[in-house]
């Protein structure tokens, strides 16, 4: 009876210990895993893709413990580094109960990069990524020597500044008109037509004559 009921305990004992092994390693340091990428920020979330190439990015953490404590900084990198381990940004992240988590948008120079992410419970280094960040230029805006260069033409086209007179209305011009005026030769001061009084003249001298050479021949 006593064999038994020893048996018993000991069947006991050792199912209380299976139990609580899920609960025991559950209850250890957190774990060296999960991964973290660089995500455009029109990327979604639940992408696990790196994107080495980006514009405003974020961090995308996911697959690590939960509410796990995060600390993050990035770095310089050759060859765009000027300074090397140059720190340009950093930050803090509390991972959610899954183990992921995402900082706010983010936006750095034209340049090369390597993030640097920290947690409790890492073996080695920290978690790294290298990334490029390259934004360009706005081809659509017109460049400061465009603009002047349309300014220019503008003003060779007979663009006018405000309150200036335009030249053909600032000079009169000097040639006469070609009605009226005293160096008007066909009409009189009167304005009878010349020609007209010396038709009336001549028909009047001729008259005169005919009748001189008429009384003379009678």
């Amino acid at each position: 009876m006593r064999t038994l009921f020893r048996a018993g305990a000991l069947s006991a004992v050792a199912a209380s210990a299976v139990l609580c092994l899920p609960a025991a390693a559950h209850a250890t340091a957190p774990g060296d895993n999960g991964t973290v990428k660089i995500h455009d920020s029109a990327t979604g979330e639940e992408l696990r893709r790196n994107e080495p190439h980006v514009c405003t990015f974020y961090l995308d953490a996911f697959g690590f413990d939960r509410a796990q404590q995060v600390d993050w900084h990035i770095e310089v990198w050759a060859p765009t580094a000027g300074v090397k381990g140059e720190t340009v940004r950093s930050g803090a992240l509390t991972l959610d109960g899954e183990g992921h988590g995402r900082t706010a948008d983010l936006t750095l120079p034209d340049g090369h990069y390597k993030l640097f992410w920290n947690f409790a419970g890492e073996k080695g280094s920290a978690k790294h990524k290298v990334f490029w960040t390259d934004c360009g230029e706005d081809e659509t805006a017109p460049s400061p020597s465009a603009s002047a260069s349309v300014s220019a033409s503008e003003s060779a086209s007979g663009s006018e500044a405000p309150g200036e007179t335009p030249a053909a209305e600032a000079a009169p011009s000097a040639s006469p008109s070609p009605q009226g005026g005293e160096g008007d030769l066909a009409e009189t001061g009167n304005g009878a037509p010349v020609g007209l009084l010396s038709a009336a003249a001549a028909a009047l001298l001729g008259a005169g004559g005919y009748l001189v050479l008429r009384r003379r021949r009678a």
